[in-house]
């Protein structure tokens, strides 16, 4: 689905050019996502990169791994989070939340409903929800109790395969719509994301920007593009 595809129609160019970002709303702060192999040396890294700036959040992404082995590398990463005050996210699974007691989880659209991660994980934990580019995806994850919806991707990215590649004037609709924090997700580097702090983004999902590099250098250089 292209951005033209949204059963609300295509977003008016301009809002972008007449958008200010309400001074009540947080500043933008840095979302990392991880890499999908976290074993190795990975936690030590984590630690590094949390140590080098303001982290709001960190999302625990591995695919195709049984539970139980995934929970065993996920809890010396959450007790690293957990040491620095930074919210440990779980992506795709409800389950593995749970068993976690995980800060929240992140649902794609295929990884079930908002109400049902509410209804399994309580009424504390982050619930985000991927929209890719769509303002109706969006309104509805909100109306299913998201806390917060993401966007993307913006930019090409190796992380994952993306079908959808919203323009930034999305972040900037739904800053001035609603309350409810959006992230912006996909290809984000401190070079490339100015254009997305300025048109709304309350969150700046990241993660081949750090891991592919010097973690430490790359999160002070957003801590100081956010500053």
């Amino acid at each position: 689905m292209t951005l033209d595809d949204d059963p609300l129609g295509p977003l008016d160019p301009n809002f972008a050019a007449a958008f200010t970002r309400d001074v009540r709303r947080p500043p933008c702060q840095l979302y990392l996502i991880s890499p999908l192999d976290v074993t190795g040396g990975f936690a030590d890294r984590l630690a590094r990169a949390l140590d080098a700036g303001p982290v709001a959040a960190f999302q625990f992404r591995v695919k195709d791994m049984d539970q139980h082995a995934a929970a065993k590398l996920a809890e010396p990463l959450q007790r690293i989070c957990a040491d620095r005050e930074v919210a440990f996210i779980v992506n795709d699974s409800i389950s593995l939340a749970k068993r976690l007691g995980a800060d929240g989880v992140h649902l794609g659209q295929d990884d079930g409903d908002a109400r049902e991660a509410r209804d399994v994980l309580g009424p504390s934990v982050q619930i985000g929800v991927t929209c890719h580019d769509s303002r109706h995806l969006a309104m509805e994850a909100g109306e299913a109790g998201a806390d917060y919806v993401a966007f993307g991707a913006f930019y090409p990215t190796t992380t994952k395969e993306t079908k959808h590649r919203p323009e930034p004037v999305i972040l900037s609709w739904w800053s001035a719509l609603f309350e409810l924090p959006c992230v912006a997700i996909g290809g984000i580097t401190p070079a490339n994301a100015p254009p997305l702090v300025e048109a709304g983004a309350d969150f700046l999902a990241v993660s081949g920007g750090v891991w592919n590099g010097d973690e430490a250098t790359a999160v002070k250089a957003f801590a100081e593009l956010l500053a």
